[in-house]
């Protein structure tokens, strides 16, 4: 009794195990392991927060700066104090303890500046870290559309094969009853070694498809489920599609990100034209100091202000920043029409799947009745060999074509999707941490 309880809890187990192992994966199982993984957007994430400790250290110039000396050590002086008193020279351990505080009243602005130049360089790296997530995203979404669509197309070889190998042994059966010729057997078979070649085919675009999905998501792909339409989340027309792409595009966002951190960098610039004013504190405490015996301890408290004078080099980067800060607006806008163009050839891509996939599926339907009408008549002799074996060939490709046109309008969703900034969002998969801006 033990022994069968045993028994039946080892293949729960397994059969639990098992049943993990299999489970069919969902796109957007994929997507989420992808974003979470691809190095492209790890590597886009660690340059954003990279420049947001370059922002740290710019922060760090509002605070109170501090210095601090300590010293031990021997000491022989020789000068008029030591010649003065008649020794000569003399020879003393020498102690020292020193702090030194400097705080920063004002700069021209200078360390505001900075500091704003680096938090928007790291809203840009931000944006550019969302956009990496979802470019690679879509990258997953199209390899995980095609490793589905060979796999079906793999199918459609299968069965032209099978239905070629049925009409042969029919052709075959027909010439031992003396119905049939030797050329009618020659020719089915021609067309069935033209089969067979084609599933070799297709099955090594199959395997194309794994090689290049398992570069971008990491894994080769399990049992991969059926991709659903996006259909119901899409603009209503390209107007909508472009207005959501200029208002949403992370590359479009980055790059006005940029604008700013090149318009605070023209600021600090301007600041090489003003004083630098601190508030500088200092205490000592000292023993036996060039010769003199005892204590020798100071304290001061000062307000600095230093102006430096560069030979014109100042004018010089006042106006690189201001070249610098044009060509900043120029890539903004720049940038600006290339998510135009996207997203317009991707509504474009899009609306020319959608009235292909109709009459395919027209053709589809209208040569696979036409194939069971041409075997009755080549059964009664109203068709030639040639004429079944050229409609059997034609649905094959009809339906290679509506496969490939559905796999199309599939992708042409996910990219407008895509084009519009919110790929990630439609799929429910989180963006990664470094997408973050700081406001």
């Amino acid at each position: 009794m033990n022994t069968r309880f045993v028994n039946t809890a080892i293949l729960t187990l397994l059969g639990i195990l098992l049943s993990v192992n299999s489970h069919a994966t969902t796109l957007q199982d994929v997507v989420r392991d992808t974003v979470s993984s691809n190095p492209d957007v790890l590597i886009a994430g660690s340059e954003r927060d990279s420049v947001e400790q370059q922002m740290e250290q710019a922060r760090g110039g509002f605070f109170p700066q501090a210095d601090i000396t300590i010293g031990t050590g021997w000491e022989t002086s020789d000068n008029p104090t030591t010649r003065g008193a008649g020794d000569g020279s003399r020879n003393f351990n020498r102690d020292e303890a020193e702090i030194r505080i400097r705080q920063l009243i004002y700069d021209g602005n200078s360390t505001l500046s900075e500091f704003r130049r680096h938090k928007a360089r790291v809203n840009s790296r931000a944006y550019e870290t969302f956009s990496t997530a979802e470019v690679t995203a879509l990258k997953a979404v199209e390899s995980y559309l095609n490793v589905y669509n060979e796999h079906e197309l793999v199918k459609l070889a299968t069965d032209n094969l099978d239905s070629h190998q049925k009409t042969y042994d029919r052709i075959v059966k027909r010439g031992r009853r003396g119905v049939g010729s030797k050329a009618d057997v020659q020719q089915s078979l021609g067309r069935l070694a033209l089969a067979r070649t084609n599933l070799m085919a297709q099955d090594n675009k199959h395997k194309d498809a794994i090689a290049s999905f398992i570069s971008v998501v990491g894994y080769e792909p399990a049992d991969l489920n059926k991709p659903e339409s996006k259909n119901h989340l899409l603009p209503t027309n390209l107007a909508e599609a472009t207005e959501l792409a200029l208002d949403n595009h992370p590359r479009l966002k980055s790059a006005s990100a940029d604008v700013e951190a090149a318009r605070e960098q023209h600021e600090t610039s301007k600041a090489l034209f003003f004083p630098r004013v601190h508030l500088e504190i200092k205490g000592s405490d000292n023993d036996n100091l060039d010769g003199i015996a005892g204590s020798n301890d100071d304290a001061e408290v000062m307000v600095r202000g230093r102006y430096n004078f560069t030979g014109g080099k100042d004018v010089a980067r006042r106006q690189e920043t201001v070249h610098e800060l044009k060509q900043a607006k120029e890539i903004r806008d720049r940038t600006r029409r290339q998510v135009t163009e996207s997203i317009r050839l991707s509504w474009n891509a899009y609306e020319t799947a959608k009235s292909q996939l109709e009459y395919f599926k027209v053709h589809v339907d209208a040569s696979s009745n036409a194939l069971g009408a041409y075997r009755k008549q080549f059964n009664i002799g109203q068709r030639t060999l040639i004429d079944l074996l050229d409609q059997e060939n034609e649905v094959f490709q009809a339906r290679i074509n509506y496969a490939n046109a559905l796999n199309d309008l599939r992708f042409a969703e996910y990219r407008i999707l895509a084009g519009t900034g919110r790929l990630l969002w439609a799929m429910e998969v989180p963006l990664p941490e470094q997408a973050d801006t700081i406001q």
